[in-house]
């Protein structure tokens, strides 16, 4: 079961307006059960500054695009892989589904100008950007980065919002469960496949070429007597899986120091159930 942050799903949904229409209820009941699906399949979910508010009164249809696409989600284990840590081909396919939902990567542009000269100049490249009438949201998905990239994301929402640019910022990235699960997904994946050696992996996973450093890590363990599935797994999730890279709790953290105030925020972790075995 996922986790909902800011007093639970009843209560984020029940104070959307001060007046609302009966359409405004229906909304508010359609997203508090869509986010349901969400905790219910593992999702971790945390709130603020009145996000759940803003976009059950203004944009219903735009949470809901982003929660079918999640619910839609899945990822092959041996895609971990492969990917060699990096984003993973579903990951893509993700980033795919909400460019065809009118999710668009764009740059935001601002200049200062004073008696006609230019004294600043910023730009902010958001990765998924939804335009609505009544606004729009920006959309980042941190699948396996350096954990700052939290800062910079969290900074741009902060700033693109008080600049009236953008009404919610949503960051999708690792989810508790499948952080702390990753390293028994990956070595399931290959005791399921058989995997005795490395070179067979590269060639099944369509894996990069491994270094001579990662080589070395496996093969110590391996010295020690432990199962090629046990020391590889242990080495690769520890080399591109691991703490100092993006993922629910590091996000976490950040929330709750206040990085990104006064911003109304919804974060979205991706939870082990939507890797496939």
């Amino acid at each position: 079961m996922g986790r909902v942050h800011e007093g639970g799903l009843r209560a984020a949904f029940l104070h959307c307006r001060t007046t609302v229409s009966p359409c405004d209820h229906k909304a508010d009941g359609y997203l508090a059960a869509m986010f349901k699906r969400l905790t219910d399949r593992g999702f971790d979910i945390a709130i603020r500054n009145h996000a759940e508010a803003i976009l059950a009164g203004d944009f219903p249809q735009v949470a809901e695009e982003v929660i079918a696409a999640l619910l839609d989600f899945s990822i092959p284990a041996q895609e971990l892989i492969g990917s060699g840590g990096g984003e993973a081909p579903s990951t893509q396919r993700l980033r795919r589904r909400l460019y065809d939902s009118g999710w668009p990567k764009h740059n935001f542009e601002f200049k200062l100008v004073v008696d006609g000269l230019e004294t600043v100049s910023q730009s902010h490249e958001i990765d998924h950007v939804r335009r609505a009438e009544a606004g729009t949201i920006a959309l980042e998905i941190e699948w396996n980065n350096k954990d700052p990239f939290f800062d910079r994301d969290l900074e741009n929402f902060q700033r693109l919002h008080a600049q009236s640019a953008i009404s919610v910022g949503i960051l999708i990235t690792r989810g508790a469960s499948l952080q702390n699960g990753m390293l028994s997904i990956v070595q399931r994946c290959i005791e399921t496949h058989g995997f005795i050696d490395e070179a067979e992996m590269v060639e099944r996973f369509q894996m990069k070429d491994r270094t001579k450093r990662q080589r070395d890590a496996v093969q110590r363990l391996l010295d020690r007597q432990t199962s090629f599935a046990t020391a590889f797994s242990r080495q690769f999730v520890s080399d591109k899986f691991g703490a100092a890279t993006t993922h629910w709790n590091k996000l976490k953290s950040r929330i709750d120091r206040g990085v990104g105030n006064p911003c109304p925020l919804l974060l979205i972790g991706l939870p082990a159930s939507v890797v496939r075995l």
